[in-house]
């Protein structure tokens, strides 16, 4: 099976997808973090990211659609896989038909707030040394601006400020949004409400792709 997780930048997708990697056993693939290690390594895929990203604009459909064709042909996709930022535009999505079009899957939309979404990212505080995740509202570090795994310095992403974020939620809308008329289309789409505690999030999301995968199973199964 293949999950889909579709969603505004801050509603959630990388923490459900964790959870539901745990779960479920399937690798979560983020583009978003492929793309993050390529900026940090400052090849020159992740100098062209780097500019595009720091704007909140979309990375070319070509460049994100090879990166997840290289991961999904690799041997722990087969059982399944599940999706953190890809597709984010119809062409991505057609592309992946082409690419992987028979297995079954499910789309799980997260909805949030734009202010919501405003909040989380602004709070949000990244390892420049490990990556570790922390945020000002939420995970806050044990130390102001220091990691509490490593030491490291905390940082603001570049893509996390006010209006970056602003500018983000505006390309999701016009760019991403459309998707979930394409999906609503295939019957696979789910809705999921991504307000509240994460684990809220997370009971809710199973409960509904427990249905989801019963459900392919009996199809698979006549």
């Amino acid at each position: 099976m293949r999950i889909i997780l579709l969603g505004p930048p801050g509603s959630g997708k990388g923490t459900l997808g964790e959870k539901l990697e745990g779960s479920t056993g399937f690798p979560r693939i983020s583009t978003g973090d492929i793309l993050r290690q390529a900026v940090r390594e400052g090849t020159t895929l992740g100098k062209q990211a780097a500019a595009i990203m720091a704007k909140g604009e979309l990375v070319s459909d070509e460049i994100v659609t090879g990166l997840v064709r290289e991961r999904i042909a690799r041997p722990d996709c087969r059982r399944g896989y599940i999706l953190d930022g890809y597709p984010r535009t119809m062409a991505q999505a057609e592309a992946l038909e082409r690419l992987d079009g028979d297995r079954a899957e499910v789309v799980l939309a997260l909805e949030v707030k734009d202010e919501t979404v405003v909040a989380r990212l602004g709070g949000r505080r990244v390892c420049g040394a490990c990556a570790s995740i922390f945020n000002v509202v939420g995970r806050a570090a044990d130390q102001i601006g220091e990691c509490d795994d490593c030491g490291g310095p905390l940082q603001q992403r570049l893509d996390d400020s006010e209006a970056v974020v602003r500018e983000r939620l505006r390309v999701y809308k016009e760019a991403t949004a459309p998707l979930a008329g394409y999906y609503k289309a295939r019957s696979t789409y789910r809705t999921i409400d991504g307000e509240g505690h994460p684990e809220d999030v997370f009971r809710r999301a199973s409960a509904v792709l427990d249905t989801e995968r019963k459900a392919a199973g009996d199809r698979k199964a006549r």
